[in-house]
């Protein structure tokens, strides 16, 4: 693959995703995209670049981006986020009105386990009226995430044994999300560079492990468009190894947790 095939195909996925590739990334290109050119009959990624630049091409070009596009996830993945957000919900619920529904946003939520796990932990809490939206750049994932179907070693990903009982029911080998789970979680397409006020103000959005493919420009634009759907008394979720230094002045580190924000209006009020 020569090098100006490689920055066309690196251009068009950081233009639909954000997703920055570097020259060391050419193996990806070659493992990930190796089905595409299989499937349309392209002899190599040269062609395929080429195959790109038709304005015709937007299912191909789709088809590219999901394929690079990175799609880890566990349950209760990480563990301390999903312990704060445990200690945090009743003292948001006690400053809403009587009969407030809490709104949770699992953004670039990949295949749900995510959203399902805020889902168990709102059913802990006897939360049964919430709204939790789980959102991903990729169709594929999506219809997965609905599906709420997983693998043995899936659920052995940070599943509680406890929770597989209680909320999960065996299907041809598999493991499906029971009904009344999956209907407390909405999952839809959406990118992250999109707009997204027509989600509304959210309590508490996760946006975990994804910044760290980001320039430090698409960093900032993301994480000012997550501010500006968050609740003023709430909580944002990153990855541990994601900050918000340097990039937005509209979120702030809430003190004494890692990967735990705030707006910062939020913050000043408070001090």
């Amino acid at each position: 693959m020569n090098a100006e095939s490689f920055a066309s195909i690196a251009a068009l996925v950081r233009a639909r995703s954000g997703i920055v590739l570097t020259p060391d990334k050419e193996y990806m290109l070659d493992t990930r995209l190796a089905p595409i050119l299989k499937q349309e009959g392209i002899a190599s990624l040269d062609a395929l670049a080429l195959r790109l630049r038709d304005v015709r091409a937007e299912p191909l070009a789709r088809a590219v981006t999901e394929a690079l596009t990175t799609n880890e996830s566990s349950f209760f993945r990480d563990g301390k986020p999903f312990d704060h957000l445990r200690r945090l919900l009743p003292k948001l619920m006690a400053m809403r009105p009587a009969g407030h529904r809490p709104r949770i946003w699992s953004a670039a939520c990949s295949t749900g386990q995510e959203a399902y796990s805020v889902a168990m932990i709102l059913t802990d809490l006897a939360i049964r009226q919430a709204e939790i939206i789980g959102t991903d750049l990729s169709r594929e994932v999506v219809a997965r995430a609905r599906e709420g179907l997983f693998t043995q070693f899936e659920v052995q990903r940070g599943l509680p044994v406890q929770y597989l009982v209680k909320h999960f029911r065996q299907e041809s080998g598999k493991w499906r999300v029971a009904q009344d789970l999956r209907n407390m979680v909405r999952f839809e397409e959406r990118n992250l560079l999109g707009e997204h006020r027509a989600l509304g103000r959210f309590d508490v959005i996760f946006c975990r492990n994804v910044l760290i493919y980001f320039d430090p420009p698409t960093k900032g634009k993301v994480l000012n468009a997550l501010a500006a759907q968050l609740a003023p008394d709430g909580v944002l979720y990153l990855g541990g190894a994601e900050t918000v230094l340097g990039l937005t002045d509209r979120l702030t580190a809430v003190p004494g947790e890692r990967g735990v924000y705030a707006p910062a209006i939020q913050r000043a009020a408070a001090s």
